[in-house]
């Protein structure tokens, strides 16, 4: 058994760090802190934390979840859990005085690490919404996002490795470690839903369980569109994550057993035939036509297969995105000040390592 602490803005990098984890034990157990701890110690979070509880329940690696645990975690909190260990990524997490809040496990030998995914912080995630361009669809280059992500994550003394930003590569093997790796079994209702799923949010998830529930053997096949149709549809700066994080984001959700990426945006009778289709779900949002004006679920809507949804939930993207611009000098504080801290970490990590290599120096005489 063990156990690890989750907190913010739920992405698909935690996802990738609870598959880690669970794969280090046999029975995960997700600590994840209250919006009172994470304002005092980080900031204010993105998602309140009924929204991070049911997001972190909804991610297909994890057995249990603590609400409102601890930020700092003692022997005391693996101990009431029975936990053997606990795993966090391998970047730092301090408290609002700067100190370790693995620092008890670590000495006790009870702390595993696992390895934090490149290219997707909540900061990065942030700065893409509140900087209204669409670089992040291609290059991350782009001299007005460079402009943007040094105001938003750095520090006076320079970049951390941990808040920086950096840029995501899809490659094959992370997606057969997040793909389910499931065929359809006889007797499966094959259920098609398609759409953006962009930062992928509890409004999603709630959407994708009221799916699953319309059968007792469900086999939800989740269509995801790629950047430039969902940009034609959305307008602005969407889709925030580019179609290769939304294909993790997605397949991480315990609810979905199968991803098409780049999915066409009509419903096609070719599409329906070739997945053995028996239902094609939408929610209450807004159908936008297809390039031509016409209805993208013609076809399923003819073969009297097309059911909406209601997930009762009212959340979307867009609401994330205005969240997130309403409280856009509060991130922006909350980004530097918590890379000031990181910076600070570094800087005595490097002066402990020249003061052990100056001992040994002396040693050798």
């Amino acid at each position: 058994r063990l156990n690890l602490c989750l907190y913010d803005m739920v992405h698909y990098g935690h996802s990738n760090q609870l598959r880690q984890a669970k794969a280090m034990g046999d029975y995960l157990i997700v600590g994840v802190h209250t919006d009172g701890e994470i304002s005092q110690h980080k900031g204010p979070p993105v998602f309140t934390q009924d929204e991070r509880y049911k997001m972190v329940r909804a991610i297909k690696w994890v057995d249990e979840i603590v609400e409102g645990a601890p930020y700092v975690t003692t022997l005391e909190t693996l101990d009431k859990y029975t936990s053997d260990f606990c795993v966090h990524g391998d970047d730092i997490t301090l408290t609002v005085d700067g100190k370790d809040t693995y620092e008890e496990v670590k000495r006790s030998g009870r702390y595993r690490e696992c390895k934090r995914t490149q290219g997707v912080s909540t900061t990065d995630l942030v700065g893409r919404m509140l900087l209204m361009t669409k670089t992040h669809h291609s290059n991350i280059g782009h001299s007005d996002y460079q402009q943007h992500t040094d105001n938003f994550g750095k520090g006076p003394k320079g970049h951390s490795p941990w808040t920086g930003v950096s840029q995501f590569l899809q490659t094959s093997q992370k997606i057969i470690q997040f793909a389910s790796g499931q065929e359809p079994q006889p007797g499966d209702t094959i259920i098609y839903v398609a759409g953006a799923f962009d930062l992928f949010h509890i409004g999603h998830v709630d959407f994708l369980e009221a799916v699953s529930r319309l059968s007792d053997k469900p086999y939800v096949i989740v269509g995801l569109h790629f950047d430039q149709e969902v940009n034609r549809y959305k307008g602005k700066n969407y889709p925030i994550m580019n179609v290769h994080e939304r294909t993790l984001s997605v397949l991480a959700c315990r609810y979905v057993s199968e991803v098409v990426i780049g999915a066409p945006y009509a419903v096609t009778r070719e599409l329906l035939d070739h997945f053995k289709v028996d239902l094609v779900c939408h929610g209450k949002t807004e159908v936008h036509p297809d390039k031509d004006g016409s209805d993208p679920y013609a076809e399923p809507r003819k073969k009297g297969i097309l059911h909406t949804v209601d997930s009762m939930n009212s959340l979307t993207t867009d609401s994330i995105v205005q969240r997130i611009i309403k409280n856009r000098l509060l991130f922006e504080a909350r980004n530097q000040k918590k890379e000031a801290k990181e910076m600070a970490v570094i800087q005595a990590m490097k002066r402990r390592e020249e003061e052990k290599g100056n001992q040994k120096g002396q040693h050798s005489y």
